[in-house]
């Protein structure tokens, strides 16, 4: 399951869903209002297109009776990405607002894992408090932060990498597209 909120950064999404297809993974993907405005503002129309393509199915995110609505619905794992204050403090609260909100609470209640790549900065004590919560339940924060370490060319690269990391936090193996540290200043690449 991949949610994508409105927080800017809707290119990591996409790097995810492409390794997400080339794993042969099912992509249950919702989409919010304000990603919607995201994704074409940094990415432009085709981006969303795209989104749809890579879909195994694309959820209204007002669609409450969508199957990753309930629990007893199985799925791997939900990835948020990228994940707003919004959508965090929904998470973290419980609100159940939208099919997002609702498929990361059900994740968590049935403990299966989640992973919020948040993206705000600086952060201040109510980004954090939610943080803690949602920590507390399970979920796992991750913010997009690049390693620097494993020799990135350029920005595709690095957006590259954060996908990978984060897949690889959901339990997820992106193959060789995660660069992993050696021990040594030699890194494995591609």
């Amino acid at each position: 399951m991949v949610g994508i909120s409105g927080a800017s950064g809707a290119v990591l999404a996409l790097e995810a869903l492409r390794m997400l297809e080339e794993m042969r993974i099912e992509r249950y993907v919702t989409v919010t209002p304000g990603a919607e405005l995201t994704i074409g503002h940094e990415l432009g129309a085709a981006a969303r297109e795209e989104i749809r393509s890579l879909a195994t199915r694309d959820l209204a995110p007002s669609d409450l009776l969508a199957p990753i609505a309930s629990g007893s619905f199985e799925i791997d794992a939900m990835i948020v990405v990228p994940c707003s204050m919004r959508s965090l403090a929904a998470i973290a609260y419980g609100t159940g607002e939208g099919l997002l909100a609702r498929a990361a609470d059900v994740t968590l209640k049935e403990r299966r894992p989640l992973v919020l790549v948040t993206r705000e900065a600086p952060l201040h004590e109510g980004h954090l408090e939610a943080m803690l919560k949602v920590t507390r339940m399970g979920a796992r924060v991750t913010p997009p932060v690049p390693p620097y370490y494993a020799g990135l060319e350029d920005l595709d690269d690095m957006n590259r990498q954060i996908a990978a990391r984060a897949l690889a936090t959901a339990g997820l193996d992106s193959g060789t597209h995660l660069r992993r540290w050696t021990g040594s200043n030699v890194i494995s690449r591609r």
